[in-house]
């Protein structure tokens, strides 16, 4: 009974009713206790999407009637972060092409910087946060340290707090718990009226709403560059195997990877590459963490890019478990029929927008006929085991790529984390054509 209640409540929880009656309840709260328009930001000096998002800020400032409350941060929740050093990697990676996207500065080569100066940089910046001009002063600090220039950034650390950077552990302590406790668990965040904004990538959703709130001089959004890829309506990939594939590593337990396969086919369409999908199992089921203020944080998300995407979602029958395992037996079934990416695209909506149980034979009997399968021919392959082991091999390949979650999207020498990076690999396909 659970089960069938679920996807009701999780639409309720991420309908526009509900999401416009808590945005209308924190500006109620807010005028009430007389408070101006207050955006928390929290940064952490070595992470690359901080330093990006601290350049835009000034001129979010001055385009919007709002307040910055700061909050230095540094310590990553581990079991938040299943492998941190490609995270690192990956986020710089990020930092490069986002700065030449959105014309910021940014260093070509991760900076050689000790964790004593940067703990003791990240003090300076905790000490300046009850002091005026902080994003002045923030600016330099976080240039100095990812430029490279140490000279600079020691000028910037006042010499007492050099030597006494531990009395500045407890207030480091307290932004984390307070993150923590806010429900978030990454830096280059914003948080406004209890909802939470990442980087630059997420900008543009709180452009909307302070324009909605009339609080902006000129009603733009400017951060939104990372949507606006090519696509073919619902055309297929062509089937050519003289072209070079795009690649997606994928899992349908993933909404990101719903949406990303959406507009992996779509790309794929539009410059006529074959589209090769590699399905991997869910972390859960690899025995990994993902705890659950990460998952409701990942499902408002989503639900975010989803309608901004024009794309279902929102009534959700989590297919962890038996829908995985059923998914995958299909898979291959499905790929020698043709349908393939058909039949996960189908199954994806299926889960994430129609609240479709996929673990029963009469949910799953619709997604396979809704994908244009034979039920009695399919259901025959839903005790073979063989997807177990190239599940596996798939998620090796991934980590060959350095990559370490989905979906992840591969194209020749280009291998990018996440859908908001399709636009890079745009870059890549209409590049490779061009010289071709």
């Amino acid at each position: 009974m659970v089960n069938l209640i679920k996807p009701y409540l999780i639409q309720a929880l991420l309908s526009d009713f509900i999401v416009e009656l808590k945005r209308k309840y924190a500006d109620k709260k807010r005028i009430k206790n007389k408070l101006n328009h207050q955006v928390t930001v929290y940064l952490a000096l070595d992470d690359p999407y901080s330093y990006l998002l601290l350049q835009t800020l000034a001129e979010l400032q001055h385009r919007y009637q709002i307040e910055f409350d700061f909050r230095t941060v540094l310590n990553k929740q581990t079991e938040m972060f299943p492998a941190p050093e490609l995270w690192a990697n990956n986020a710089f990676q990020d930092g490069v092409f986002l700065a030449k996207l959105y014309k910021l500065s940014f260093p070509e080569q991760p900076p050689k910087v000790s964790q004593q100066q940067t703990f003791t940089a990240t003090a300076q910046l905790l000490h300046n946060e009850l002091q005026p001009e902080y994003l002045t002063k923030a600016l330099e600090i976080f240039s100095s340290y990812w430029q490279g220039d140490n000279g600079t950034l020691a000028s910037l650390i006042d010499p007492v707090i050099q030597n006494h950077n531990e009395c500045y552990q407890q207030h480091l302590n307290s932004n984390e718990a307070m993150l923590k406790q806010h429900g978030h668990y990454q830096s280059a965040m914003l948080h406004y009226g209890g909802e939470w904004y990442w980087g630059v990538d997420r900008l543009q959703y709180l452009e909307k709403r302070l324009n909605n709130l009339q609080l902006s001089v000129d009603q733009k959004v400017l951060f939104d560059q990372t949507h606006n890829i090519q696509q073919s309506g619902n055309a297929l990939p062509v089937a050519n195997d003289e072209k070079s594939p795009l690649i997606i590593y994928w899992s349908i337990r993933s909404p990101y990877s719903y949406i990303g396969l959406l507009r992996a086919k779509r790309l794929a369409a539009h410059f006529q590459v074959p589209l090769v999908v590699k399905p991997i199992l869910p972390m859960v089921m690899r025995r990994m963490l993902v705890p659950k203020t990460k998952r409701m944080y990942i499902l408002q998300d989503v639900n975010r890019e989803a309608t901004a995407l024009d794309i279902p979602f929102g009534k959700v029958a989590d297919p962890l478990g038996q829908g995985v395992e059923r998914c995958y037996a299909l898979f291959e079934y499905a790929t020698a029929n043709q349908l393939g990416v058909e039949f996960l695209l189908t199954y994806a909506q299926a889960v994430w927008s129609k609240g479709i149980c996929s673990e029963t034979d009469a949910g799953l009997k619709h997604i396979v006929e809704k994908s244009g399968l034979n039920w009695f021919e399919a259901k025959q392959y839903l005790d073979d085991n063989h997807w177990k082991s190239w599940a596996q091999n798939n998620l090796l390949a991934l980590y060959q790529h350095d990559k370490w979650g989905v979906p992840s999207f591969s194209y020749e020498n280009t291998t990018v984390f996440g859908q908001d990076r399709l636009l890079q690999i745009q870059f890549a396909i209409a590049s490779s054509q061009q010289e071709g």
